[in-house]
């Protein structure tokens, strides 16, 4: 450092003191003369914002939204207010569900025997009787072939689902259906099944009395059957003889996969949850990876059943895709929330075309020996077609649709028309889904 370097760094430390040394034996006086200075300061800047937009202060995220497409910061004046609301409030366990952990499907071949008269006839189902003497082989008792004609007994299938987290010892309910030609399977018993995995093992052992909810029964010239008298239930019917190792995870970290995948649904979850997390773990445990599913990870010396029980009662805002759906074949409709349509007009008529015949007998004259009697055709047709109605259709919202459709008065056949065609206009802004 030069002389010259040396004595205005000296200088300068010089004058610092003496601001300081002033400032501290007159420090009562400069602790006023800054407030008034930094109230000064914040009084002009509220007058030169003030009617300044592009520095209007937020205080959330929607705010901001709001105020960048020019509501002046509040949501609730946006147009389009009702259409970027959510829909329902659902909890997050009935929204979502976690990665591996599902049902299995099994499945086994057995008998129900003890029925009145009512089962399988072993002539036409030959493997009825198969399976009978090979039970009979293994209790001891080797009948020959052919020696019963009993039809007691009925062929079935055997179904459940063996829920996760099923240990051994615990109970799940079964479906049986018959298999060869039983008329009913009322009163019947369940003998002891092996229920099979996808992997071929036995998962579960089934057995026990039906429960039936349909009934048959006949006479010599007219027969009555209510319900499905062939396929019945035993509850808690089987019992789980070996546990499924699932995917669950009780490391740090699962999945959530949304049964419904909605982008917004999803981003939604991740910050619920962060919010969660924040207060209670002080940190952030969700981030979304696409459509379906979300990542969470487990805060540190918590169990990650409790962590799964604390955050799955969390309200989430849900959102769904704009979508009408129709079956044509039972004249179903279902119109979504978030459908709409865009102003058009409707006129809906429907043409009834009725064909009768009448055919009529044409004799010969009285004493004719070469004339005979014919059978001469004759129809008779008409047209009826109803006035035709015309209805403004359109609206914001789903009532002011309905509205519009009910206004026509047609049936649900002629609404589906309607849509098809509302669809194909270009005025439909949903997705159509005809079943």
């Amino acid at each position: 450092m030069t002389r010259h370097a040396q004595k205005e760094w000296k200088a300068v430390l010089y004058l610092d003191s003496k601001v300081i040394g002033h400032c501290w034996r007159h420090r009562g006086r400069c602790l006023i003369f800054f407030m008034l200075f930094l109230l000064f300061g914040t009084i002009i800047s509220f007058a030169a914002n003030k009617d300044n937009p592009d520095t209007h202060r937020l205080t959330s995220e929607a705010a901001d939204d709001a105020l960048w497409l020019g509501s002046g910061g509040d949501p609730a004046k946006m147009h389009y207010a009702d259409l970027a609301k959510p829909g329902i409030v659902a909890r997050l366990k009935d929204i979502a569900e976690i990665q591996g952990v599902r049902a299995n499907q099994l499945v086994g071949y057995g008998l129900v025997i003890g029925l009145n008269g009512t089962g399988d006839s072993l002539r036409n189902a030959p493997f009825t009787e198969q399976s009978m003497r090979a039970m009979l082989d293994n209790l001891g008792i080797s009948p020959p072939a052919g020696a019963t004609r009993a039809n007691n007994m009925a062929a079935v299938i055997v179904t459940a689902d063996l829920p996760p987290f099923a240990t051994p010892g615990s109970r799940i309910d079964v479906t049986v259906s018959s298999l060869g030609d039983a008329a009913s399977l009322q009163g019947g018993t369940l003998i002891m099944t092996s229920l099979l995995g996808a992997d071929g093992n036995t998962y579960a052992v089934a057995q026990g009395n039906l429960t039936i909810s349909g009934f048959g029964t006949q006479g010599q010239a007219q027969s009555l059957t209510q319900g499905v008298p062939t396929s019945g239930r035993i509850p808690n019917g089987a019992l789980v003889e070996r546990a499924v190792s699932g995917n669950f995870s009780v490391d740090k970290q699962i999945i959530l996969e949304l049964r419904n995948p909605d982008f917004s649904t999803a981003i939604r979850v991740a910050d619920l949850i962060n919010i969660f997390a924040s207060n209670r773990y002080k940190q952030d445990v969700a981030n979304e990876r696409d459509a379906k599913t979300v990542i969470l990870h487990k805060p540190d010396k918590l169990s990650m059943a409790r962590f799964i029980a604390e955050i799955e009662g969390l309200p989430i805002p849900t959102d769904e895709i704009a979508r009408v759906v129709v079956d044509e074949r039972t004249g179903t409709v279902v119109i979504g929330e978030k459908v709409r349509v865009s102003r058009v007009a409707i006129s809906h008529g429907s043409l009834t075309v009725r064909v009768t015949e009448n055919p009529y007998a044409s004799q010969p004259n009285p004493f004719s020996e070469s004339g005979r009697t014919v059978i001469l055709p004759q129809t008779e047709i008409k047209a009826n077609e109803d006035m035709a109605s015309i209805a403004i259709v359109g609206g914001t919202d789903l009532d002011n649709l309905i509205k519009g459709l009910n206004q026509i008065g047609v049936k649900p056949s002629g609404i589906i028309a309607i849509l098809q065609a509302i669809k194909t206009a270009g005025a439909l802004h949903a997705e159509l889904v005809v079943q």
